[in-house]
């Protein structure tokens, strides 16, 4: 005699386990991610950004890209600046819906002015 375990407990059981863990979406599956970068559910991205040193990392490429003298440069290492910091205590945010390779444009319109000092602003006094 067949024992049969009923259809919706093994929806169940599947549904469950969907919910388990992280998984990242990505185009190169064999590359792990940065020992930083924690998914906390399915999802696609591509840049995640640390607001605090104002620097992305590319997920497809494997890159740091940060404004160096003026100029956009993508480079497999962190600045020398923040080679010995630890990223896992940097705040970052993962950029969804952007997946074009110029980041200088998303940052123009979205983290241009992050970060700056509101010290030059002058104030009336009433």
């Amino acid at each position: 005699m067949k024992k049969f375990i009923p259809i919706p407990i093994v929806m169940l059981a599947l549904l469950a386990m969907q919910a388990c863990g992280p998984v990242l979406v990505s185009a190169r599956l064999g590359d792990p991610p940065p020992p930083w970068f924690y998914p906390h559910r399915a999802e696609t991205v591509r840049y995640v950004f640390f607001p605090d040193i104002s620097i992305y990392y590319d997920l497809s490429t494997r890159t740091y890209i940060y404004l160096d003298g003026g100029i956009w440069v993508r480079h497999r290492e962190l600045p020398s600046r923040y080679r010995s910091q630890d990223l896992n205590r940097y705040r970052y945010e993962r950029i969804r819906n952007y997946y074009e390779d110029d980041i200088q444009r998303y940052h123009q319109e979205n983290n241009a002015n992050r970060g700056r000092s509101n010290k030059t602003v002058t104030r009336r006094s009433n």
